[in-house]
Formats: structure tokens, sequence, C-alpha cells
């Protein structure tokens, strides 16, 4: 039977949508565009990159900067889209596979629960598909699901919280055995953990999973942890640690659980209000994972702590400050496509 498929599974890419000049990135649109720059950089050393670009011109400049600074000009993959926003890991495609083949399914996306516009960006996985970009079968649904609240162990368990998924803004009219019958008719998932705990102030998702606690392989769950008693943070974070050791695998054994810091309160420069600033939001990519950093003091533990979660890999930090004025991180402007979904382009070595 199909599953949704782990991050860790081979990949083909993964893609980013680059923001509009009118965007709400705006105001600090030199700084995203440089960390997205690092970011593809990075990604082509390991794989194919796919950038969706407002326009010609913004393709045309900023390929011409990535082929200057060695990205392999074949794993750059760039198109132009209609876009909202930049978030990738909730416009882009969920990926189920059963041995035979992957399957993209384009889901419902309603800007977090009507609080963004999302029109266009709704119809992105239908754009890259018509763009000639996608190898595999698609299946559309209009049921609202974002990658970032979904964390799987492609063994048809997932990880997820009661505050997305279950919230009336997003599918109203679908009880919780609702959702539970649709997730495991469509994405092959056969049991769900649901956590009744965690939430970051700044967050606009309604406590998406990736910002809280990731699979790092079938055993393994790496989780943000807050240590100071006097932050906001501290009592719903010590609860949701709870739920996680009360957690078992399908088999009833426990899951290894991976400790990541607290990084110091993050505010926005205009009106002081608290960012989401989370280690969580981490990329696995084909042999390595990219951390989001913030030039804050605990971000060498928190790459430490990953690098023990995974051996195998190379540990990257991305400086993700920029990302976090906007309330998200290096994973939710991300969406890998696993392998057997990209085109493949002339020439491409992947």
């Amino acid at each position: 039977m199909p599953r949704l498929l782990p991050e860790w599974h081979p990949q083909d890419a993964v893609q980013l949508t680059w923001p509009r000049r009118d965007s709400d990135w705006a105001p600090t649109l030199p700084a995203i565009e440089a960390m997205l720059e690092q970011l593809a950089l990075i990604i082509s050393r390991y794989q194919s990159v796919i950038i969706g670009v407002p326009d010609r011109d913004t393709g045309e400049a900023l390929s011409g900067r990535l082929l200057a600074r060695g990205a392999p000009p074949e794993r750059l993959r760039l198109t132009v889209v209609d876009a909202d926003d930049t978030w990738a890991r909730d416009h882009g495609p969920l990926a189920t596979g059963d041995g035979d083949g992957v399957t993209f399914h384009d889901l419902g996306f309603n800007g977090w629960g009507g609080k963004f516009p999302a029109d266009r960006d709704n119809t992105l996985t239908r754009q890259l598909k018509d763009a000639g970009l996608i190898a595999c079968p698609t299946s559309e649904s209009a049921v609202i699901m974002e990658g970032g609240a979904l964390e799987t162990d492609g063994e048809g368990t997932l990880l997820t919280t009661e505050a997305c998924l279950l919230n009336p803004n997003r599918n109203p009219s679908m009880s919780r055995a609702d959702i539970e019958t649709w997730l495991a008719e469509t994405l092959g998932i056969q049991r769900v953990l649901w956590l009744c705990h965690g939430h970051l102030e700044g967050d606009d998702t309604d406590s998406h999973i990736d910002t809280l606690a990731r699979f790092c392989d079938p055993q393994t769950i790496a989780y943000v942890r807050c240590d100071d008693p006097s932050d906001a943070h501290y009592a719903e974070l010590a609860a949701m640690e709870r739920e996680l050791k009360a957690l078992t695998r399908a088999d009833g054994s426990p899951y290894r659980l991976v400790p990541l810091p607290w990084p110091s309160a993050c505010h926005d420069a205009e009106d002081g209000h608290r960012l989401p600033a989370t280690y969580a939001n981490f990329l696995i990519i084909n042999g390595a994972v990219l951390v989001p950093v913030y030039g804050d003091r605990h971000d060498l533990a928190a790459l430490d702590a990953l690098a023990g979660a995974f051996p195998d890999r190379d540990i990257i930090p991305v400086d993700a400050s920029a990302a976090i004025v906007q309330h998200g991180s290096l994973h939710c402007l991300t969406m890998q496509w696993p392998q057997g979904t990209l085109t493949t382009a002339e020439g491409d070595r992947r």
C-alpha cells in the first residue's frame, strides 16, 4: 500500500518559491533573497533545486548569480510561477510511494486558515506540472492539508498536533475520525500520534509539527525543549515533552528522543512581538541536514544534537534570521521532491 514518504527518502530535488517584490517580504527583500540564494547553492551541491520565480527577468538574474557562485547548471530548474508567498512546505505537493512508483498529492491550501491570501499558492503544483517538471502521477484533493503539519516515519505512523489538524479553520466539516480516515485512504497512514500541547509565540500556522517535533528516522524524534521556567513557553513545552515520552512505536517500544535547545527570545524590530525561532525546522536532503541558526549562543548545541541524530549526514548551518521575521524558517521555505518525481533535464546527473 502506498505510504506518505519520509523526508529521508532519496530525493530528486528541493522546491523553493522566490518572493515577489510586492509581497510581504518587500521591506526585507535583499535579506531573504540572500538567504534563499545561499540555500539554493547548498542544495545544488547534493541534488537539483527547483525555483519558482515571479518573472523571467528575476529568473535570469538569479540563474546568473547562482552559476557565477558555482552551482551546477544541470541542477538548476527555474520556472516562472504565479505565487502569493514563499512557503513551499505548505503549498508544495506531498508524496506517497509503494516501491513501484511515487504519486504527488496536490492538496488544498487556504493560507493557514484564511489568515493570508493563498489562491495563487493553491495552484502552484498545477503550475509546476504544466511547466513539465513533474514526472509522476498527480492526485488532486480539496482537503486542506499543509506539509508543515505532518511528520511521518515512512512506516505508516504520523505525528501531528490537534491545534492544527483539528482546527475548524481548515476542514470544518471533518471530525477527528474523518481526518484519520482520509489520512489512511489518501496517504497510507495507519497510526496518528496526536500532540495536545506545543505552541510557539508568533506562529501563524496553529502549531505546525515541524516547528516542534520531527522524525529523524523511524525510531528517533527530535523536539524543542525549554529549560527556562521564566519563559512563557516553559509549561506548554514541558507538557509536550511528557506527551512525547509517553508515545511508543507500533511495536510498543519507546522512541529515542533528542531534545533540541531553546534559542534566546527573538523579537520583531518594528513592534517587538516575539518571533517563532526554533531549531526543529531543519531540512533533510540527500547526504545532509540543513539546520536553521540565528546567531544565537545555543546554535552550536543544536548542531551537535542533530549531528548525533544524523551521524551519516553532513550537518550544515544556515542563517535563518531573514526568514524568521515573517514567522517561518528553513523547513517552511522548502519542499523535497522524492526520487522519481522530477523530469530529467538534459545532462542532469542527480
